[in-house]
């Protein structure tokens, strides 16, 4: 219990964008379960949460060289969370995600570059229910670090992402109309990407491509 309170006493005491020099670029795969693929739309006057709970990604990043980041992502829309199951049946119906038919929604990088300190332009396909569109991410990169606790060793990074979608793009056209005017739901969508990921363990496929025959 001393360990982890010195260890966790040691990693508060970190700036806020902590960085360790680790080879660049270096992989990094994202850890579904500190991760969170979150969405908000509104609905009527107020802004409904969602989340997806099955994610997978790998980000090859580099600090000093922006055109080499690269982006890859994955998510089950079944892990659907908005908090109410009869809500998030809905949306794996047609009306919404398609599930049985398109189970996946995918993100792959296609340039990034810099807007700031830490900051980055992602831009890449989005495909969602078999359509692919571009969008480009507000990307931060939050800092980096090799972490020791109870004797395991693990390198850690986080990073953010938001982008803004319009869901008909997608296909995604269910709506109700008000008797007084107006739809329940807005078309623009918000996604929001808080992401923890490991540093990837060098592959042992190149290991064995440097022996001798």
């Amino acid at each position: 219990m001393k360990l982890v309170t010195r260890t966790l006493a040691a990693l508060l005491a970190l700036p806020a964008a902590a960085t360790f020099a680790f080879a660049a670029p270096s992989t990094w795969k994202v850890d579904p379960s500190h991760t969170q693929a979150g969405f908000q739309i509104r609905h009527f006057f107020s802004m409904v949460h969602g989340v997806f709970h099955d994610v997978d990604g790998t980000i090859v990043f580099d600090e000093t060289d922006p055109g080499a980041i690269k982006v890859e992502a994955s998510v089950k829309v079944a892990s659907v969370d908005t908090g109410n199951q009869k809500r998030d049946g809905h949306l794996q119906t047609a009306d919404f995600f398609d599930v049985e038919k398109h189970p996946a929604l995918t993100f792959k990088s296609t340039k990034v570059t810099a807007a700031g300190r830490n900051k980055y332009k992602i831009a890449g396909d989005l495909t969602l229910r078999g359509v692919t569109k571009p969008v480009t991410f507000d990307a931060e990169f939050l800092g980096s670090a090799p972490i020791s606790i109870g004797g395991r060793s693990f390198s850690k990074a986080g990073f953010t992402a938001t982008t803004v979608v319009n869901r008909k793009d997608f296909g995604i056209n269910w709506n109700k109309a008000l008797d007084n005017g107006g739809v329940m739901l807005d078309d623009k969508v918000t996604i929001t990407l808080n992401v923890e990921a490991d540093l990837a363990e060098p592959a042992k496929a190149e290991a064995e491509a440097v022996k001798p025959q």
